[in-house]
């Protein structure tokens, strides 16, 4: 019998179309650049089924998360100073990942050299056959409450028009009734007085 760790996983590999700034200019540039680094790295087929056969997967993560932010402020200009500091790390440490000597450091700069190729692909693990029909009948299931809330949203449009046109049309109808009752009054008060 085998164990998870010696059953290869089942993936479906899937390009996704990212624009990240690959030289970013500001913070969050350098946060999405290093959330793509990272689930681009974790989520690579390779990677991932490496990842999931490890026992330290939790260190190895949290090197790889290092890895990334270094390389993504290194490529906002940052210096190994700058970038040790801001990481809580040594300077040695941050250059060891940005020269591609630790695991986690070769790895995600492949990951950045693919992104910025257009090449990167990410791994969806496919947990069993009944999983896919599953997420297709969810996906399904999205699609007509898309529409529903698109028709609702159309209701809701009419139903506001109608409810303005109401709405000046009752005030319309209140002006009037109050001319139509001062002019009651007036009469009236031109019969009284005749």
């Amino acid at each position: 019998m085998s164990t998870p760790a010696e059953t290869p996983l089942k993936m479906r590999e899937v390009s996704i179309p990212v624009e990240v700034p690959v030289k970013p200019a500001s913070k969050r540039e350098i946060k999405q650049l290093e959330a793509m680094l990272i689930i681009g790295t974790l989520f690579r087929p390779d990677v991932l089924q490496a990842a999931l056969s490890k026992e330290e997967f939790l260190t190895w993560v949290d090197s790889l998360a290092v890895a990334a932010a270094a390389l993504a402020m290194e490529k906002a200009g940052y210096t190994i100073s700058q970038i040790a500091e801001e990481l809580g790390r040594t300077e040695a440490t941050i250059r060891r990942h940005l020269r591609g000597e630790t695991k986690a450091g070769k790895l995600v700069r492949e990951t950045y050299e693919m992104l910025v190729r257009g090449e990167l692909k990410i791994a969806v693990p496919i947990v069993s056959p009944e999983a896919e029909e599953e997420l297709k009948k969810l996906q399904e299931q999205v699609k007509q409450l898309e529409e529903e809330v698109r028709k609702l949203r159309a209701e809701n449009t009419e139903i506001r028009e109608k409810l303005s046109k109401l709405e000046t049309a009752k005030n319309k109808a209140v002006e009037e009734i109050s001319r139509a009752i001062e002019a009651l009054n007036a009469a009236k008060e031109a019969l009284e007085k005749a």
